[in-house]
């Protein structure tokens, strides 16, 4: 019931005083006690020695263990000079809250850090949480969970007001065209009618399936790191046992009008002045990204997109994803037992958002991978063009048999036609004055040669019928046939038979005798 204007001054002259303070105590290495101190200080509004004076009513700032977050923001690369400048430097802008808890949410100027109320028992929880949450940063900070860079308390009339600061998931420098609060269930998670009439609503997992009811396309590497990013934190969530946390998905449309580039460029830039040194592995595409990409290439990347992963949707609608892990503050104690108990009974128990760690993570991973995100197929090579190859060997391949088999029976005809030269000059000598008929050698004429390429080509397509010929010489020498060339022209006729590869060759005497090729 504060006024938000005094809570936000509050906040400011608190966080400055105490970062301040801060810097004269000299770094060393983060102890398991630093996680449990608490530093406290008063500050009246005349002022005093050591805090200064203002117009707000007498407060007192309590800081949860410093050291420790003085160790977090350098591990993001955030300055205790920047980390002043983007708070203190100009008014906290107060953003709407579409949840249930009533927090408040403030954003600074430079659009880096979000400031947001936080009860008592999810400030106890943080702060509990603090050694496990060192030991996973430490072994991985790029992540998908909340970065954690504060915790305070603002104490003024007898009321606590605790706040966190948080990065910021979804940049103001880019509109966010639809915007969901993801948990996996589908019990009452559909956007109220006063969210629905919001300017900029918060929509839930049943308005995300009626509207994204294909999902969200991302090429293949993309998609792996994402879904391995969020496979690890929901193990580390869930070794913490806590549950009911959220994915914060902000998706902004790219849009071909150059006005609309130009001013989401120049927001950019304002932001990215104000903000003072960018803050490492605080937007999505660097939350996901392994350490194999280049330092260039992520600022180049983080320049052109805002830091927002590159998609598809199922329209072909070009996208930038904006997204991250948020509620995590939430244990699976004995109040939320009881809660997933009595609505068990009452309704589906595994489609209420309580539940037990282990079934939360399993079954908020295969939402997000089977709903949610979505890998584009890569492109299979047509069967038309594997057949149109295969054809094309297949013919290269009897082109080549049918050559070696020509050459074969050239080479062969030749030394037959020598053999029938010397057999001719031995048959004049031997029979002398007698009558014989006039013997010449017969060589391949075009009708013999144009019938034997006809007979080798269709042979080709059937490359048992290359043995064959093997078979048949031994066929014609088991018949006791003359290897002879030499052939009586009188009155032999010479027939082709395409079906049997043979020719059939009829001489004086009628003696048939069979060639097969």
């Amino acid at each position: 019931q504060t006024a938000s204007s005094a809570i936000k001054g509050a906040i400011q002259l608190g966080i400055g005083y105490t970062v301040g303070n801060l810097t004269s105590k000299p770094d060393r290495d983060v102890l398991m006690q630093d996680f449990y101190v608490v530093e406290s200080v008063f500050l009246p509004s005349e002022g005093s020695s050591l805090t200064p004076a203002h117009h707000y009513p007498d407060f007192r700032f309590k800081t949860y263990a410093p050291l420790a977050f003085r160790y977090f923001r350098e591990l993001f690369g955030i300055k205790p000079d920047d980390y002043l400048y983007s708070i203190c430097s100009e008014p906290l802008i107060e953003l709407s809250n579409p949840g249930a808890s009533g927090s408040l949410f403030f954003v600074t100027s430079g659009d880096e850090f979000i400031i947001k109320t936080v009860q008592h028992k999810e400030a106890e929880f943080l702060q509990k949480l603090l050694p496990g949450y060192y030991m996973n940063l430490n072994q991985n900070p790029r992540t998908l969970l909340p970065k954690f860079y504060g915790l305070y308390c603002v104490q003024s009339g007898g009321i606590n007001i605790r706040i966190v600061v948080m990065n910021n998931v979804l940049p103001r420098a880019l509109k966010m065209n639809f915007t969901y609060d993801l948990k996996g269930s589908t019990y009452k998670r559909r956007a109220s009618r006063k969210e629905r009439e919001k300017s900029n609503p918060t929509f839930k997992d049943l308005d995300f399936l009626q509207d994204m009811h294909e999902g969200l396309y991302f090429d293949s590497e993309t998609h792996s790191a994402l879904m391995k990013t969020l496979q690890r934190d929901c193990r580390v969530l869930e070794s913490f046992k806590i549950m009911d946390y959220s994915l914060l998905l902000g998706i902004h449309i790219l849009n071909s009008n150059m006005k609309e580039k130009g001013e989401c460029s120049q927001s950019a830039s304002d932001a990215k002045r104000h903000g003072g040194q960018k803050v490492l592995y605080s937007t999505a595409m660097e939350s996901i990204q392994g350490p194999g990409k280049s330092g260039d290439s992520i600022t180049r990347e983080t320049t052109n997109t805002m830091g927002g992963i590159p998609a598809k949707s199922y329209k072909g609608e070009k996208l930038l994803l904006f997204m991250g892990i948020i509620d995590i503050l939430q244990s699976y104690r004995l109040m939320k037992k009881l809660e997933h108990s009595w609505k068990a009974l009452v309704y589906d128990g595994d489609t209420v958002s309580v539940h037990r760690p282990s079934f939360y993570a399993d079954r908020f991973l295969k939402f997000m991978n089977a709903r949610v995100f979505k890998k584009v197929q890569a492109l299979k090579p047509s069967p038309s063009k594997k057949r149109c190859n295969s054809i094309t060997a297949l013919k290269a391949a009897s082109q080549e048999i049918v050559c070696a088999v020509s050459q074969e029976w050239k080479d062969e005809n030749h030394g037959i036609l020598a053999e029938g030269q010397s057999c001719a000059s031995l048959d004049e000598e031997v029979l002398g004055s007698h009558h014989q008929p006039d013997l010449v050698p017969s060589t391949p004429s075009l009708f013999e040669a144009a019938s034997l390429a006809t007979t080798l080509s269709s042979s080709s397509l059937n490359v048992d019928e290359h043995c064959q010929r093997d078979q048949s010489t031994l066929y014609s020498s088991s018949k006791g046939l003359p290897s002879s060339s030499t052939y009586t022209l009188g009155d032999s006729a010479i027939y082709l038979t395409s079906e049997q590869s043979t020719l059939e060759m009829e001489n004086d005497n009628a003696s048939v005798f069979d060639v097969y090729l």
